[in-house]
């Protein structure tokens, strides 16, 4: 996109530039400016400190350490450069590490910002306070979240992808452009415009990074709740049965274990409200006849695996998958009160014992 000279007769396009060719250089020259006027980032930053790395074990440094309005602190990146660097990697580094500052430390470190030789923290805690609009000092409210600008000549697309990616994940982190162009009078003009997110598209990313946090908790939720209803079937599967003994407890809505022939497993599964013991049989991606003619193998014994399981079982053959079940259905599932587990545990256990009496020999056995 370009930027024109508008004259009386016509559009003139205004030639780009570098900071390069122009002799402006990323400390001494571009990160000053944009001190003296932040306003240009955002305007709703203060300037906190500059070249600021209080950190242990590290030489490394914040180009300008900034807080918001809402009380979050702020970590600016500059690079001069066409295509960013690898500038995101380095924010995300300092981001972590100056996120666990404290407020008196952050009112120290102004103060040593607007006077090295005699800091005045008084004077710095008020300024602070004044940005923020506060009468006291709100420690609940402070550095909340840690945001991320990312201020260069242009990006490549290997870290434009890399900051939507992070964007989608919930992280505050933004590509503003910086883009200079030269009159033919020789004034250098600068172009300032965030690119990511685009500005009109924020409130809606904001929306959508509360829906997709949301999301992240409660999938978060979801498996933590199955391995721990995992951990404790089967500390009552091991006394009754060897079937899932070599298995580990994961975040996965089931477990399988063995009969002793390739294509059949037995296995648990459980969801919110039931649970479900099953022998699954599928002999693979391309081999579908195989599957049904030993799903079809095992129901003409319908009768007698009924018989001696004890109780009627579900046989899906699922035409439309590479798979098929012979299952039984037990009341309750990981998202059942924690104090019915024990209850839903035994009858699984149970009936993972019984359909492994019913099906282990006529599995060994079929031919088909």
């Amino acid at each position: 996109m370009s930027i024109y000279h508008v004259n009386q007769r016509e559009l003139k396009a205004v030639a780009e530039t570098t900071f390069g060719a122009e002799g402006i250089m990323e400390r001494k020259d571009l990160q000053r400016m944009l001190r003296g006027q932040i306003s240009v980032l955002d305007q709703r930053l203060m300037v906190i400190a500059e070249e600021f790395g209080d950190w242990v074990d590290s030489a490394r440094r914040i180009d300008l350490l900034c807080l918001d309005a809402d009380a979050n602190l702020v970590v600016v990146e500059l690079k001069r450069t066409e295509d960013g660097g690898h500038m995101e990697l380095q924010a995300l580094r300092y981001a972590a590490m100056v996120s666990a500052m404290t407020f008196d430390q952050l009112v120290d470190t102004h103060a040593r910002y607007r006077n090295k030789a005699s800091p005045d923290t008084d004077a710095a805690k008020a300024s602070i306070m004044e940005f923020l609009g506060w009468d006291e000092v709100y420690e609940d409210q402070f550095a909340q979240d840690t945001r991320i600008i990312l201020a260069a000549a242009d990006f490549s697309k290997e870290l434009t992808t890399a900051v939507m990616w992070l964007i989608n994940r919930g992280i505050d982190i933004r590509c503003v452009r910086m883009k200079p162009y030269r009159m033919p009078d020789g004034t250098v003009l600068l172009d300032v415009q965030q690119i990511i997110p685009l500005p009109e598209a924020t409130a809606f990313q904001t929306q959508i990074g509360v829906k997709k946090q949301a999301e992240r908790q409660n999938r978060t939720v979801r498996h933590d709740l199955r391995l721990k209803f995992w951990e404790a079937l089967l500390e009552v599967a091991k006394s009754k049965s060897d079937v899932h003994s070599n298995r580990k407890p994961t975040s996965d809505g089931w477990l399988s274990g063995g009969i002793n022939r390739a294509g059949f497993n037995l296995t648990y599964v459980t969801r919110r409200t039931d649970s479900h013991v099953e022998l699954w049989i599928s002999h693979g991606t391309g081999q579908g006849a195989r599957t049904k003619a030993a799903f079809n193998a095992l129901a003409a014994q319908k009768a007698a695996i009924e018989a001696d399981f004890g109780a009627p079982l579900e046989w899906q053959q699922l035409p439309e998958g590479e798979g098929s079940r012979i299952r039984y259905v037990v009341d309750g599932g990981y998202k059942s009160p924690p104090e019915r587990w024990p209850t839903i545990h035994e009858a699984m256990v149970n009936a993972m014992v019984r359909l492994d009496k019913a099906m282990r020999q006529r599995v060994a056995q079929l031919s088909y």
